[in-house]
């Protein structure tokens, strides 16, 4: 079965061009007894298992000498498979992957030599060879060189975490249907911020449980800010600048009410935008985003809050606060940072709000 896939296509120009190396053994070779056995009945009640004897003689003998293997069991008990779980095994020094059949495996096999259970989807197949070949194409993609350009990984659905835009090719128009004009624009900026977008509103109708992974900074339509509210002068600002230039936020916003404080925050954080209150903070266009360090009642989840963000034709202020009462009248939509209220530095918190809600893949 695998000598198809291993020998066409790009897998096939990956093995010729040892980019890959890929060694496909059969158990039969492990097999006990004139008929060559690897399964038996399973205890209690059921169908066939192989059997963990026969399965650690084939593993033994797959482990290279020196090399650290990985061992991976395709099974419809296992973890889903993602574009997360794939980059981990492709990481790997040396993968082994288990094809099951019938029932299944000895579960004894499993707790002691197996290090990842995976599925490929909720259904059942015949064998774990489609599986296994399957992991074995989505990891080469990701070796330097069995891909012709980088970029078009890079591009590709769920790489961050985003489903892709649509694509044409010619004619521009077929059937009655035709090719959005940006498309044929030749400007190549407006190209790509239509792609983003179409990226972003394709994975809100058909995937949005991907935006709790998904990295969204680029895909939002506008820029985004930040702003906090300074309690008092020994707030800790180290790394706050740095944050800002990883997430592409610009100068933030620091409020502080009284004249002490203004004073205190331009000398220990120059490069902020120093108020004196929340007025004329939000402006037309902007969605903000009251971020709370407490749970509260009225708050939005980060999925949808993120969900809110790309929808928005617009930029995005995020107004961070430990008190939910000091943002009541700043129109926006609430959402929260915590279980409960830590008592932990400011830098830290926007930290995590810059990751919970602009996200990092």
């Amino acid at each position: 079965m695998f000598d198809c896939v291993l020998s066409t296509s790009i897998s096939g120009r990956a093995v010729t061009g040892e980019l890959i190396r890929v060694s496909v053994q059969n158990l039969r070779d492990f097999g006990l007894g004139n008929y060559r056995q690897l399964d038996d009945y399973a205890f209690g009640s059921g169908g066939m298992l192989f059997a963990a004897p026969q399965l650690k003689a084939a593993l033994d003998s797959a482990k290279p000498d020196g090399v650290s293997s990985f061992v991976v069991y395709p099974s419809p008990q296992g973890v889903s498979v993602t574009q997360e779980v794939i980059e981990t095994l492709a990481h790997q020094e040396h993968v082994i992957i288990i094809c099951g059949h019938y029932e299944g495996i000895d579960e004894r096999f499993t707790q002691r030599y197996v290090d990842l259970e995976v599925s490929v989807g909720d259904c059942v197949l015949t064998g774990g060879e489609i599986p296994a070949m399957m992991l074995i194409d989505a990891m080469s993609r990701l070796v330097p060189g069995v891909v012709g350009k980088t970029k078009a990984v890079i591009e590709d659905s769920f790489y961050r975490g985003m489903l892709d835009n649509p694509n044409y090719t010619r004619p521009a128009e077929w059937e009655g249907l035709r090719v959005p004009e940006v498309l044929l624009s030749g400007n190549a900026q407006a190209i790509s911020r239509w792609r983003r977008k179409s990226a972003a509103a394709r994975t809100i109708s058909r995937r949005p449980d991907l935006l709790s992974r998904a990295a969204i900074r680029e895909y939002l339509t506008g820029g985004a800010r930040i702003a906090f509210i300074l309690k008092d002068g020994s707030e800790d600002f180290s790394g706050v600048s740095e944050l800002c230039r990883a997430y592409s936020l610009g100068r933030p916003y620091v409020i502080a009410h009284t004249r002490e404080l203004r004073e205190e925050a331009r000398r220990i954080f120059p490069e902020a935008k120093i108020l004196a209150d929340l007025r004329g903070i939000a402006c037309d266009n902007v969605l903000t985003v009251k971020v709370f360090t407490g749970a509260v009642m009225n708050s939005v989840h980060s999925l949808e809050v993120r969900r809110m963000c790309l929808e928005h034709e617009g930029s995005i202020l995020f107004v961070l606060s430990e008190d939910e009462t000091e943002l009541e009248d700043l129109a926006g939509v609430s959402g929260y940072l915590y279980e409960h209220s830590l008592k932990i530095p400011v830098n830290v918190k926007l930290g995590i709000a810059l990751d919970k809600f602009l996200g990092k893949r």
